[in-house]
């Protein structure tokens, strides 16, 4: 018996190794390709590209595993069945709850995995990540700077400056904003600095004018002002910002410093749930490898394969999915409700027992549990 498990347990972590690197690699270069854009378009460096993009993993893997380990659970069944493997296992008296004990202990295996990813490498990534792109927002500033010559920093954005003084003033700032699709608004001002804000650098611009063309009704309004601010920080990121929930380690979500909640605005609610998430989630690899590999057992042999089998333990997972992403708002409001974050691994849970029981009753019966071998 013993055997056994090691041998279904070896074919499950092979198979399971395929799949999260050919998943982790659709996704990661998905990711990167709108990365690559944002980043060489904004005339940063390749190797600025291949940190961000490294610290984008962690995240990208979280979301993969449980979906490579249901994957390799049902393409492990699919091939017992196919080879008649599980005919020989079945009539030497193997339960369909003992064949379960390899897949559950493979799905341990996975979940111990993401737990160590979502306490540990996520929110380091995380933090590190809003850190450097901080200071990718800095260079950007910098660059948005430069004296002499017209910027475009973003679309619909065109900046002009004369003159940087050796202290940092600004001389001779002319600013358009034509992202509104019906006016453009164009800012003058004879000098100007830059202020940090809690979201951002502002450029407060002194002893300057403001002009406001309507497209729609050809009007021209003008307004002098002796001191204005706008916001840089919508224009070049996240520069300035505060922590995210998803940057705190583990600890810190179990008692959060004041300071922290007030420097990311996070609710009870977002800060419980993000605490219970980090739970749940790794069990889900649990219930969607025994819900890939139950689903294929409760089938007929078929010289098509099991396709209606692996299609129903797709929809059963697709439903768990569904329902994590329904009771996260509820649980994103009420303090109370984080428990509903484990809701999904128990109806995950609760359909591999329906699925036994079936098994349990037609082998009773001497029904159709037991996939047939194809004759020659």
């Amino acid at each position: 018996m013993r055997r056994l498990d090691r041998y279904i347990l070896g074919q499950l972590l092979m198979v399971f190794a395929f799949f999260a690197l050919v998943l982790v690699s659709v996704y990661w270069v998905n990711r990167a390709v709108r990365l690559f854009d944002q980043l060489i378009g904004g005339g940063q460096p390749v190797l600025v590209f291949l940190e961000l993009s490294a610290l984008t993993l962690p995240n990208v893997i979280r979301l993969v595993l449980p979906i490579a380990a249901f994957a390799a659970a049902v393409y492990v069944a699919a091939r017992l069945t196919r080879d008649s493997e599980l005919v020989v296992m079945r009539a030497a008296g193997v339960s369909p709850l003992r064949l379960l004990r390899p897949v559950a202990a493979y799905g341990a295996l996975v979940a111990l995995m993401l737990l160590a990813l979502m306490h540990v490498l996520m929110p380091a990534a995380r933090a590190q990540l809003a850190e450097r792109q901080a200071e990718i927002a800095e260079n950007i500033t910098a660059r948005f700077l430069s004296a002499g010559g017209f910027q475009h920093p973003a679309d619909g954005i065109t900046v002009f400056v004369r003159e940087i003084t050796p202290e940092g003033e600004l001389r001779g700032v002319f600013l358009s904003d034509s992202r509104a699709r019906d006016s453009r608004i164009d800012y003058t001002a004879r000098s100007a600095l830059l202020a940090p804000g809690a979201m951002g650098p502002k450029l407060v611009m002194l002893d300057g004018m403001a002009q406001i063309h309507d497209a729609r009704s050809g009007r021209l309004v003008v307004a002098s002002f002796e001191d204005l601010t706008y916001d840089i920080g919508a224009l070049i990121g996240p520069a300035g910002r505060g922590r995210d929930v998803r940057e705190f380690s583990t600890p810190e979500l179990i008692a959060p410093p004041p300071e922290l909640i007030e420097e990311t605005g996070a609710t009870e609610a977002e800060l419980r749930y993000e605490l219970a998430n980090r739970f749940a989630h790794p069990l889900l690899a649990v219930a969607a490898a025994l819900i890939g590999f139950t689903a294929v057992l409760i089938g007929d042999f078929s010289r098509l394969g099991p396709w209606r089998q692996v299609l129903g333990a797709i929809v059963l997972l697709a439903l768990t999915q569904l329902l994590d992403n329904a009771l996260a708002r509820p649980a994103l409001r009420d303090p109370a409700l984080a428990w509903l974050a484990f809701v999904p691994v128990l109806a995950g849970l609760a359909a591999v027992s329906g699925l036994l029981v079936v098994l349990q009753r037609r082998r009773r019966a001497g029904g159709a549990p037991m996939p047939r071998a194809a004759s020659a």
